[in-house]
């Protein structure tokens, strides 16, 4: 059964943020991957195969909004939450505007989350 749970795909810089937040996210019932930069998500098989992104916004490389401008350009229409340590309601405004399902401040409750992720996936259908 697990395996037909929708595939959500983390990718953040931060190591803690990486192996805890997947170990969540499969409380909740999805699949989860990790991934440590924008490049490697867009290298992986998973980026066909994932129904939700959840990208940090600060990140060497790429950053999470370019990595959802290049998903976009790309033609992929997975929902993107975003997550940041980094408190700026003018940033959050306009990630919303370009199509973000939510933007979650570190910490975040378990509760945001799951409304966030339930967001993301009643968009895909």
């Amino acid at each position: 059964m697990l395996s037909k749970s929708p595939l959500v795909a983390v990718v953040d810089d931060d190591e803690s943020v990486r192996e805890s937040l997947p170990d969540l996210l499969r409380e909740f019932g999805y699949s989860a991957r990790a991934f440590s930069s924008a490049k490697d998500f867009l290298e992986a098989a998973a980026v066909d195969a994932a129904r939700c992104l959840i990208a940090d916004i600060s990140m060497p490389g790429m950053t999470g909004p370019e990595l959802h401008r290049e998903l976009r350009s790309q033609g992929r229409a997975i929902p993107v939450i975003f997550i940041t340590a980094h408190k700026d309601e003018a940033m959050r405004a306009r990630l919303l505007a370009e199509g973000a399902v939510d933007c979650l401040y570190k910490p975040f409750s378990d509760t945001a989350l799951q409304m966030a992720l339930h967001v993301a996936l009643d968009r895909l259908g």
